[in-house]
């Protein structure tokens, strides 16, 4: 199924330490509504059949968002919406705007969460979004930001005693993030497959990656085209082609850098993404695995 990351606008309220974004000043890009609308028809004519609004904090813009929410409604296509929270300061202010999430057709909405995020919107936002979305129901989850640390014990103590569903992500060492210590994460020898649904930027760029693939400076690997040159279509069809993209979603990670050459004790210290951008962010070692796909894809177990 055809999905992917729709960046609506890079502006956000807050400044987490680890947003995947980067540099100090506000970066506030976004893209024209009507722009945005002709997107959406294109996508659905192409088979894109789910959408999640990301990148900067949709609901700075609400009601362009919840336009685009209804005109995917009428398209068929899955709508997904990741937020802050920062809107439901009290269970009322959730429910009205959950309620009209609710009305114009919104599928999921995903609350993220972490000892990031929580510096700047108290923690019992993502209680009372999580309790509109109950009550009225939407179907929702928590994004639990973490690097594993022990600062983070917590923060997920205070996710279990409010009884919300919520899911562990790791923390993506690219944007400000980059700057953290990135900690040993000694996994057990997993494949680490990815789906890489596409990411679209305010600028019409698309990557086939939608988490740090626009952070691989050195080759631009994951970087797919423009829509201003591009159609949607040509520009899936070409995520969907490439031998190495599809090594990644079938063969995993963990096995690419094994026949890249990388130790087996050096790999499992890396998470996915990480261990991703180690291997095709080098020019080095993605022009070796480029040179030698057919062997790549006939080394199995």
């Amino acid at each position: 199924m055809r999905k992917l990351a729709f960046g609506y606008s890079t502006r956000c309220n807050i400044r987490c330490e680890h947003c995947v974004a980067a540099g100090d000043i506000p970066d506030s890009r976004k893209m024209d509504p009507a722009r945005a609308k002709e997107l959406i028809v294109e996508m659905a004519r192409a088979g894109v059949k789910g959408i999640s609004f990301s990148a900067g904090e949709p609901f700075l813009y609400l009601d362009e968002i919840l336009a685009l929410v209804n005109l995917c409604k009428e398209m068929g296509i899955y709508t997904r919406i990741v937020t802050n929270s920062f809107w439901a300061k009290t269970p009322e202010a959730s429910d009205k705007l959950v309620s009209q999430l609710k009305e114009n057709g919104l599928c999921q909405l995903r609350l993220s969460y972490s000892k990031w995020h929580q510096k700047h919107v108290p923690p019992n936002n993502v209680v009372n979004a999580a309790g509109s979305c109950q009550r009225i129901g939407l179907n929702c989850f928590v994004s639990f930001v973490t690097d594993f640390s022990i600062e983070d014990d917590p923060h997920e103590l205070f996710l279990r005693n409010h009884g919300l569903r919520f899911f562990p992500e790791p923390v993506i060492y690219a944007g400000r993030a980059a700057a953290f210590k990135p900690r040993n994460i000694l996994t057990d020898y997993q494949a680490n497959c990815c789906d890489m649904n596409p990411y679209l930027t305010p600028d019409l760029d698309m990557y086939a990656c939608c988490d740090a693939g626009s952070h691989f400076s050195k080759t631009h690997f994951f970087y797919l085209g423009n829509l201003e040159d591009k159609t949607i279509e040509q520009l899936f069809i070409k995520t969907e082609t490439n031998r190495l993209y599809n090594l990644i979603r079938t063969m995993g990670i963990t096995t690419i850098a094994s026949f890249a050459g990388m130790k087996a004790r050096e790999i499992i210290t890396y998470s996915k993404c990480e261990l991703c951008k180690k291997l095709f962010d080098s020019p080095e070692t993605l022009t070796r695995l480029q040179a030698c796909l057919p062997q790549l894809e006939a080394w199995t177990r």
